[in-house]
């Protein structure tokens, strides 16, 4: 069963700040079951957020050495079908954009699940049912 990842399951595994060090764990241990899928947006978000001084503050070099581990699972490409099937899917369960089109790659590539802290835990979006994975 593959499991979709949203950005905050990668950008808790790349963080290294007090505080986190229970949501890093937990992420390290779902990156290491190898049954994960990401989009190429999800990628992007995260080097963008990782590499912001208010952030993680990681260099271009540590960023890139994340990205080519995150590489490694399956990825789902940025297409025009994809961005109208997230703005339809936004559209339709009254969400931004962004997590409109999280959920259509998630659908794209077949997983039922999407680890996300962002979404409602539990919620059902079309074939894709929500879990926060950090919630205890």
């Amino acid at each position: 069963m593959i499991i979709f990842l949203d950005t905050n399951v990668l950008i808790y595994a790349a963080a290294s700040t007090p505080g986190v060090d229970a949501k890093r764990q937990r992420s390290l241990e779902i990156l290491a079951t190898g049954n994960c899928a990401v989009s190429a947006q999800v990628l992007a978000e995260f080097y963008f957020t990782a590499t912001k001084v208010t952030k993680l503050n990681l260099s271009y070099e540590a960023a890139v050495e994340w990205l080519e581990d995150f590489g490694r699972f399956p990825v789902v490409p940025v297409t025009a079908g994809l961005v109208l099937r997230g703005a339809a899917i936004a559209k339709r369960y009254q969400l931004r954009y962004w997590d409109g089109a999280i959920i259509a790659a998630a659908e794209e590539i077949g997983a039922q699940t999407l680890y996300s802290e962002d979404l409602s835990a539990g919620q059902r979006y079309g074939s894709v049912r929500v879990v926060n994975p950090f919630a205890v």
